[in-house]
């Protein structure tokens, strides 16, 4: 991969102390196996709003794949349905969601609400019908991260021949993304208004905000700062993964990402209370390196080591981890 685009899949804004934090905050964490427990053989599937997954692993949202394969987002696509899961498809992907979509597998789109309601409209359209099964709605970018090694490296555009094809226009104009910094909780309930689709709110890291996503109707919250990517300094999605689940409550699922390395990191997140994980760099990594089969590969590799873990902890489904089972040390 050209360097200077393996650090804009790598970098993070200002400093990255909340990149490597993410990835600390699971290193600190400690599983406590219960034992005798009969598990047999495990069962991973899981549903997460309405969608059915023989995994509790997604892929997360994730700019510019044609800048790490040729296929871009259709091979990440067609790993994706092989490894048995779900793609979240970005609105910033240099594969149009249709010819993802073409690809095969299940997709949910996520979704940066634009001023121009016309347009954001338009674009959830295309998501509908393309098939996708929800809606991603990121909710933690008002403005844009400050992303240090991209300023340095002069990477400010796409490279000529790739664009965000997801923003193009009904005369074929492709728009550039605008980060709206007077989104607020009524555009949600004017995005319920425009599709029938199931809403999860992407960025979600305060519980009150938590409880007012559960008042708004939206169909899940992910625990997510944007990979270290938005707002440097932020607070660890595992450490704010506890009070989130406590502030909804039950009532809605809640969902994580940020620094997801291995299996035993998922079971760590799913013992805390999340009921699935989105990966994102190491899906990018394993399309880097072979494509769709290694996005396959990556996924797989995950999945085996989650039922590894839950063999050796004693849960046979995901949800028998509970919280008693991590200590933080």
């Amino acid at each position: 991969m050209n360097p200077v685009h393996e650090d804009f899949f790598a970098g993070g804004a200002g400093s990255e102390r909340t990149v490597a934090a993410n990835e600390r905050a699971f290193a600190r964490r400690w599983l406590v196996p219960r034992v005798l427990r009969a598990t047999g053989e495990r069962d991973l599937r899981t549903t997460v709003a309405g969608t059915p997954l023989s995994t509790p692993i997604l892929v997360a949202p994730t700019a510019f794949h044609r800048l790490a394969h040729p296929d871009g987002e259709a091979a990440t696509a067609r790993g994706a349905a092989a490894a048995g899961t779900a793609m979240v498809v970005s609105m910033a992907a240099t594969r149009p969601v249709e010819a993802i979509a073409a690809a095969g597998g299940t997709l949910w789109f996520q979704l940066y609400p634009q001023p121009d309601l016309d347009f954001t409209e338009l674009v959830i359209k295309r998501a509908e019908s393309a098939g996708c099964r929800a809606l991603v709605v990121t909710v933690d970018s008002p403005v844009f991260g400050r992303r240090e090694r991209d300023l340095r490296n002069g990477f400010t555009d796409l490279p000529p021949g790739l664009a965000c094809e997801n923003m193009r226009d009904a005369t074929g104009r492709v728009r550039p993304i605008a980060m709206d910094a007077g989104l607020g909780w009524d555009r949600i309930a004017w995005l319920r208004g425009v599709t029938g689709l199931p809403i999860l709110l992407k960025g979600v890291l305060h519980p009150a905000d938590a409880r007012l996503a559960v008042e708004h109707g939206v169909a899940g919250v992910i625990v997510s700062n944007h990979g270290g990517r938005q707002l440097d300094g932020a607070i660890p999605t595992l450490d704010a993964l506890p009070p989130v689940v406590a502030a909804v409550d039950g009532r809605i699922p809640v969902l994580l990402d940020g620094g997801v390395r291995r299996g035993t990191d998922v079971a760590v997140a799913l013992a805390l209370g999340a009921v699935a994980v989105l990966v994102g760099r190491p899906v990018v990594d394993g399309l880097g390196a072979g494509g769709a089969s290694g996005v396959q590969e990556t996924l797989q590799r995950l999945t085996a080591e989650l039922d590894h873990t839950l063999a050796l902890a004693g849960a046979r489904r995901p949800a028998d981890l509970t919280p008693d089972q991590v200590v933080t040390l």
